[in-house]
């Protein structure tokens, strides 16, 4: 087995490097996504309704789409596919009909929540634009759900461009068809064009599945033994794939109790901001660090998969604390440069420039916990994350109480800096006894749920 294991890794090294510049660009389309928006339609009390809508339904679609993208999707179909070839068709048309009435139901819920909520807390003319968010929304979420599952039953084939193309072709309509409906639509048109985006992007990856399986998907409700262990997995690991987007939906409604018009949308553009060096890892060192700790891990190779962990997380906190501290010192010209543009106004570029550092010192720790976070999920350890993930909304919503009254925005923003700095800690103490157990017996790797005794956070 060793040996067969060792030529595996110039293997991934050469396709991440292969996928180094469709990621970038995909990236490159999410990160130009509120330097748009903050040219076409500003700061107002419009976007802010829309950020807090999409607030909601993007914590939704990470529950969706985020439990088939690097999760326990991928080595349930490939044994499947080691096993019996002719099965994977219908066993994949089981997760996919499942996955169809999930996507159904959530986006029922969340419709019915959101309308609710609007019509209780909207007044005067934006409660009609906030309903008319909610079916399009709505639908968004479903079409999110497809576009994750064909993503992670690609990736599973070894079809690992699909993702980035797919999605960057979508994307691109949807910023084109913003561009040539907004001045009669307004914000109103974004999730229309969202929802258009993603079906192009679900179509273009249900082409490339059915090209490569040779048969065309057709969802079901059976529930062979592969389907009841893929939801099983994905139940523990759906709260880890949706720890950072807990706290934007809490974040945007302490924005909304701010008296400044704008609040909302300059808090998120300051956050984009932050966001964008790990949003770089993400797309181009993060999935293949994925790969080689789940090498390591399935091989027994402990000390390997220790010396792996840690040179990653000295390299991504190094380089991570150096671009956040370049961005604080050149934050008030760069701010000017992306935002200072259309009907984006001077006094809310500088009340950005004066919150950014704010989210720019929780960069760093926020690279850490993910890679710790996927250290975790090479080591099948799934469960941790459910306890991670109440511990990470309980601390946020608490810091923000704490520190929106003594700093405002910039309060909000720290929060999440702090809690990213707990959930890393968290994940790092969590992590120890496994590591140190495991080099002392030799055993192989931990799976799902035979280790979470290893470590317990308050509930």
């Amino acid at each position: 087995m060793a040996a067969r294991a060792a030529p595996a890794r110039p293997a991934l090294a050469r396709t991440a490097l292969a996928l180094l510049p469709l990621q970038i660009g995909f990236r490159g389309a999410e990160a130009a996504w509120p330097l748009l928006l903050a040219a076409w339609f500003g700061h107002t009390p419009a976007t802010d309704l829309y950020f807090l809508c999409a607030a909601v339904y993007v914590f939704a679609g990470a529950l969706l789409a985020g439990a088939f993208q690097d999760s326990a999707l991928t080595p349930v179909l490939l044994e499947v596919r080691h096993r019996d070839p002719a099965q994977l068709p219908r066993v994949a048309g089981a997760v996919l009909g499942h996955t169809l009435v999930g996507a159904v139901i959530v986006a029922v819920v969340t419709g019915a929540l959101a309308a609710a909520g609007f019509a209780l807390s909207c007044r005067g003319p934006l409660l009609p634009l906030a309903l008319t968010f909610v079916p399009s929304f709505s639908l968004y979420l479903v079409a999110v759900a497809l576009r994750g599952f064909h993503v992670g039953l690609l990736n599973a084939l070894g079809r690992f461009a699909a993702h980035p193309v797919a999605s960057g072709l979508g994307m691109a309509g949807t910023i084109a068809l913003i561009a040539l409906t907004r001045s009669r639509l307004g914000v109103a048109v974004v999730p229309v064009a969202l929802l258009g985006g993603e079906l192009v992007a679900v179509f273009l990856l249900a082409a490339m599945t059915r090209r490569h399986l040779k048969v065309r998907l057709l969802p079901s409700l059976r529930r062979p033994e592969p389907v009841r262990r893929v939801f099983s997995l994905l139940g523990y690991e759906v709260v880890g794939n949706t720890v950072t987007r807990i706290n934007p939906v809490v974040d945007q409604l302490m924005a909304a109790l701010s008296p400044l018009a704008g609040a909302g949308t300059m808090l998120r553009f300051a956050a984009d901001v932050a966001s964008l060096p790990n949003s770089l890892l993400q797309a181009t060192l993060f999935p293949a660090l994925l790969s080689r700790l789940s090498l390591e891990g399935a091989a027994g190779r402990r000390e390997e998969f220790r010396a792996t962990l840690g040179r990653s997380l000295f390299g991504v906190c190094t380089i991570l604390t150096v671009t956040s501290a370049l961005l604080i010192a050149v934050r008030a010209p760069l701010f000017r440069l992306l935002f200072l543009h259309g009907e984006m106004d001077p006094d809310g570029v500088r009340r950005m420039v004066e919150i950014a550092p704010y989210a720019l010192v929780g960069v760093p720790p926020f690279g850490a916990l993910l890679v710790l976070a996927r250290a975790h999920v090479a080591l099948q350890n799934g469960r941790i994350m459910l306890p991670i993930g109440i511990f990470n909304a309980a601390v946020n919503a608490l810091l923000d109480l704490a520190l929106y009254p003594l700093l405002g925005l910039g309060g909000i923003l720290l929060a999440t800096s702090l809690v990213h700095t707990a959930i890393a800690a968290a994940l790092w103490v969590c992590l120890r006894p496994l590591l140190v157990s495991a080099r002392s017996s030799g055993a192989p790797q931990a799976r799902a749920g035979a280790s979470p005794a290893a470590c317990s956070l308050p509930r």
